[in-house]
Parts: structure tokens; C-alpha cells; sequence
């Protein structure tokens, strides 16, 4: 799916935009950003992340639709839709019910599920997307993914974007 989603989305890349393209081997749906967390909490965060995963089989999600965050005016960030999936909302509130508890606090906004394709630069000017919406409007993705695993994840930033390391993970049957 990550290649067939990075093949689709060729177009994009090409049109020179400023804006920080997530590799395809790097695509990843975020269920809660934990921010800077020290090495020494990871064995409760598995276990906040075995409490959330419990009970829960595997997800199908279809992906499909483009769009930005938090408007084409001034988008901050492109991404593809997932389509509305009760498993998905569920799982998603567990893991913000355990990890609450451990002092990351539940997200404000909805859920809105969706992957990540690229983020805008930081001082890109609102002209300098002229024609992105269009483009996204003219791509054609539809693909469904199976989700079987629940994965906490360590990012590094790097010069190329960041590199993610899976730190624990909990499989969906």
C-alpha cells in the first residue's frame, strides 16, 4: 500500500512545492503523539499500549481522498483520508484512556484519521501553494489496509526527515 500511495501521489512531489515529503517507507497512521518521552518509561508505555491493544482484532481501513490541515489558504499539512471505521475510534479513545494516566493528556481536538504524506515549510508563503488543491482534487487513490499491529514508535529527526523505530508492538489477530 505504502508504494502503490507513493506512486499516486508522484504529481505532487513534482510540482515543487515547499514542502517536506514523508518517505513512503515512513507512512504511518498516528493514533497519539507522545512528544519527548525518556528511554526509562518505555516499559509502561508497553504496557499502556498492551491495555489499549486488548481485545482488538485486526482493522481493514480504506484510504482514500486528499486533503490539508489546516485549510488550502494556509495548509500546514497534506494528507490521505481514512475513511470512518468504528474499530478504529475505538481503539484510538482506549489508547487515550491509558496513556492519560501516565501524564500525556487526551487530544482536544476529534480524531480525525488520516496519514500524513508531507509537511509545509515553516516559512512558506500562502502563494507558494498555488495549485495544490487542484492536484490533489485530480489524484486517484483508493486502497484498503489491513492493520495488524499496534506499534509504539521512537522518531528521530534527521536531516531527511525523520527515522522511526518501532519500540513495541502488539499484534491485532
Amino acid at each position: 500500500m505504502r508504494e502503490v500511495l507513493w506512486t499516486a501521489t508522484a504529481p505532487l512531489r513534482d510540482l515543487d512545492l515547499p514542502v517536506k515529503w514523508v518517505r513512503g517507507e515512513a507512512v504511518h497512521l498516528t493514533l497519539k503523539f507522545l512528544g519527548d518521552v525518556a528511554d526509562e518509561r518505555e516499559p509502561e508505555l508497553a504496557a499502556a499500549l498492551t491495555s489499549a491493544a486488548a481485545g482488538t482484532r485486526t482493522l481493514s481501513l480504506a484510504l482514500g481522498g486528499f486533503g490539508v490541515f489546516p485549510d488550502f489558504r494556509r495548509p500546514r499539512v497534506v494528507w490521505v483520508g481514512i475513511a470512518p471505521e468504528p474499530g478504529l475510534e475505538i481503539l484510538q479513545h482506549r489508547v487515550e484512556q491509558e496513556f492519560a494516566p501516565l501524564g500525556f493528556p487526551s487530544e482536544a481536538r476529534p480524531f480525525r484519521p488520516h496519514v500524513t504524506l508531507g509537511r509545509a515549510a515553516r516559512d512558506a508563503r500562502p502563494p507558494a501553494f498555488t495549485g495544490l488543491e487542484e492536484a490533489l482534487s485530480r489524484l486517484a487513490f483508493a486502497e484498503t489496509a489491513l492493520v495488524s499491529a499496534l506499534d509504539l514508535m521512537q522518531s528521530t529527526l534527521q536531516s531527511g526527515g525523520a527515522v522511526y523505530h518501532v519500540t513495541h508492538s502488539e499484534r491485532l489477530p
